[in-house]
């Protein structure tokens, strides 16, 4: 796909250079040159390696596992594609790391989304591009445009293809009801919320299932799939309730810690995760995943903001 000019460069972060790859090959476009190193002390170095003067830059880098290092290097990506005289520089952010700090709920605690926000603004973006935050008011906390791209339609799509019988979306929180509730009235399946309780500790507990499993193909969809108790704790709901069929589809694979383990005991027959985030291919194979590449969607964003057409009407 030919973007309209020549006024168009490409970088890629390390954190995800697969995923950059992908996007340059949809728009039929290199990926830009640019140095990226650590000193001996572990400190981020980067230089642009073409003239970038005047140009609408975009820096590909999802900011997670390892977080700080990734958002780090992203900041000084942006500073110098600032000082080097680049027209317009976007972020493309697939995994926008640090969304779950998006507010005090505890006394003394920082509201870490808002900083994060804050310093990509300071280090010189004038624009964010992201996938599927974890709350969309976090869009509020940036004072540049932010075009909030969401991977269901691509997620959708692939459900579709897996023609489910009695299908129902299940949210496996009541946070996530309006998510689950998008997807099952555009794949006009049932909908299913699981009632959860945290314990103090950060682990949650299934209390009741509201909604008929009985011989349903569900398929648990949230964003991000971390640690996956919650994983756990709605599949052997579901089953007990008397599903047949049971499957996730999360936007973000962030798999940390346990999560390998337990989504091994929660007996998932397939797992759809988006590609915003890296995932081993032993991962893969281990846990059933299947990697659903994201790249067009981002390409096609990417398009439409270099030639000031509308993103939005990507989802319509």
């Amino acid at each position: 796909m030919a973007l309209r000019g020549v006024d168009i460069k490409i970088f890629s972060g390390q954190a995800h250079t697969a995923l950059a790859r992908e996007i340059v090959r949809h728009l039929d476009l290199p990926l830009g040159d640019v140095k990226l190193t650590r000193f001996s002390d572990g400190e981020s170095y980067c230089q642009f390696r073409e003239n970038i003067r005047g140009t609408d830059v975009f820096i590909i880098q999802p900011t997670s596992t390892p977080a700080n290092e990734n958002l780090m290097e992203l900041l000084i990506m942006l500073d110098a594609a600032k000082r080097a005289s680049a027209d317009r520089i976007t972020a493309v952010i697939p995994y926008y790391g640090y969304a779950r700090q998006d507010r005090k709920d505890k006394p003394r605690v920082p509201i870490t989304s808002k900083l994060v926000a804050d310093l990509l603004t300071t280090a010189g973006a004038d624009r964010i591009l992201v996938i599927d935050l974890h709350a969309p008011a976090i869009q509020a906390f940036f004072d540049i445009p932010v075009d909030h791209l969401f991977a269901g339609p691509v997620l959708m799509e692939e459900i579709r293809k897996m023609k489910l019988e009695n299908l129902a979306v299940v949210s496996p929180d009541a946070g996530g009801v309006e998510r689950a509730r998008a997807y099952a009235k555009r794949l006009e399946a049932d909908l299913i919320i699981v009632d959860k309780r945290r314990s103090g500790d950060g682990t949650s507990e299934v209390m009741h299932v509201i909604g008929d499993a009985r011989e349903k193909s569900c398929v648990i969809v949230d964003d991000i799939i971390a640690t996956a108790g919650t994983v756990v704790g709605t599949s052997k709901a579901l089953r007990a309730a008397g599903a047949r069929r049971v499957l996730g589809c999360f936007s973000h694979g962030v798999l940390a810690g346990p999560a390998m383990e337990r989504i091994a005991e929660a007996r998932l027959e397939e797992l759809l995760i988006t590609n915003t985030i890296p995932i081993p291919d032993e991962r893969i194979q281990q846990a059933h995943i299947r990697s659903v590449n994201i790249a067009p969607l981002l390409g096609e964003a990417i398009n439409r903001i270099h030639n000031n057409s509308s993103v939005s009407s990507l989802f319509q």
